[in-house]
């Protein structure tokens, strides 16, 4: 058995900034409102017209990991893509990926674990390498949300929040099983699905209802904010203590925390239950609000591009989000 290490890094985010001023003049908020609930101050969006999307964004920041990794493209083994707006019904955007950095016919899986996918991603990816089945693989996690939000006072509660970006890294062999990925943890509860989601289109009600009610708001996403927020604090506490106590670690061993950029709130809620000081967790919500499956892979790659993560740490990814599903993973940087 092996471990699996985090040996690149890469982020994209669009050149578009929009900021609570702009979404004031959109539909009716303001910054005060924005910012006191969610903790987000901008957030980047598509440009129309713009070539971007989850695929492009994915490709660019894949790109950027793998030339830090020392790779080439012709040296990963396997691609995991994790995203909700791929930009195809189907196929998912890890085959894309293939073909857009013109690697090799390797296999490529698509994960839908929504704000937890980045971390189910890494899960699966690190199985794969444990096991010996491959020693190289590229895992991605992007969104494109801007194109698929209720822009108007209705959708106001949902579009303040969600931005879009990419982030990707390279896991590699490690044969020394005290470093790198020590253990992940994967939950679910399904019965709460209904509480953040986007109805439509789906098996009982497909495009041909949508289009004959132009009212019909079952495309855009809804989420009980209040309902999330109090399981989001739950779970989190819960799923970082599982990683914690597996690996004999306590709380004071955390020397880095990348949380799913939620919610500020949140993060400040978990910072504060678990006593951690403010160079312990790495929060970037404020510029670029929720990218969900994008979050944790962007805010880990500028944690350690800002020489915040330094090897030997203990650094724990966690997140929560629809389904309901929610996820750790437990590093010893190396």
């Amino acid at each position: 058995m092996y471990n699996s290490k985090i040996i690149g890094l890469g982020k994209y985010v669009p050149d578009n900034v929009v900021t609570n001023d702009d979404l004031s003049k959109m539909m009716d908020t303001n910054d005060e409102w924005i910012q006191e609930r969610t903790g987000i101050q901008e957030r980047r969006w598509i440009k129309e017209g713009s070539n971007d999307t989850s695929a492009v964004m994915g490709a660019k920041a894949a790109k950027m990991a793998i030339e830090r990794s020392g790779l080439t493209k012709d040296g990963i083994d396997f691609i995991v893509f994790a995203t909700l707006s791929p930009d195809y019904y189907f196929p998912g955007c890890g085959v894309q990926i293939q073909d857009m950095l013109d690697m090799p016919t390797v296999g490529a899986l698509d994960v839908r674990n929504q704000c937890s996918g980045f971390v189910y991603a890494i899960s699966v990816a690190d199985q794969f390498i444990k096991t010996g089945m491959y020693k190289n693989i590229l895992v991605i996690g992007a969104e494109y949300h801007s194109n698929g939000l209720d822009k108007t006072t209705r959708g106001r509660g949902v579009t303040v929040i969600f931005g879009d970006g990419a982030g990707a890294c390279v896991l590699s062999r490690e044969e020394d099983t005290t470093k790198g990925i020590l253990s992940t943890h994967l939950h679910s509860e399904g019965k709460y699905a209904d509480k953040l989601m986007v109805e439509g289109p789906s098996i009982a009600h497909w495009v041909p209802e949508i289009l004959e009610n132009p009212d019909d708001t079952s495309y855009f996403p809804y989420m009980d904010g209040t309902f999330v927020f109090k399981h989001a604090v739950v779970r989190f506490s819960e799923v970082i203590m599982e990683g914690l106590m597996k690996n004999g670690l306590k709380k004071e061993d955390i020397d880095m925390l990348i949380p799913h950029q939620a919610n500020l709130r949140i993060a400040q809620f978990i910072q504060k239950k678990f006593r951690l000081r403010e160079d312990q967790v790495f929060n970037n919500i404020m510029k670029y609000g929720n990218t969900t499956a994008a979050s944790v892979i962007i805010a880990l790659t500028e944690a350690w591009e800002e020489g915040k993560i330094k090897p030997g740490d203990n650094v724990v990814l966690a997140a929560f989000g629809s389904g309901f599903t929610w996820a750790s993973a437990i590093i010893k940087w190396s």
